[in-house]
């Protein structure tokens, strides 16, 4: 998991850090540094995401694939 995928999650939710810190359990500061790239994301704080948004190891694949389709420019569904 990365910050894409951290940010990607958080909008299609429509929250803003704070709310999103909320649900995953952790600080808004870790969730804005993460997001800016001054943090990493740790296991711990990939734990927590996977079970606050109940997504399984499929549904992060896919995530994946959608974040790198997006960074190359290319829409995902050609």
């Amino acid at each position: 998991m990365n910050k894409e995928i951290i940010k990607l999650i958080r909008k299609s939710y429509n929250m803003t850090q704070r709310d999103f810190a909320r649900v995953v359990s952790c600080s808004f500061s870790l969730i804005a540094l993460v997001e800016v790239g001054k943090r990493r994301v740790t296991a711990d704080l990939e734990n927590k995401i996977k079970i606050a948004f109940d997504l399984d190891d499929q549904q992060m694949q896919s995530l994946t694939s959608l974040v790198t389709e997006i960074s190359k420019g290319v829409p995902p569904f050609m």
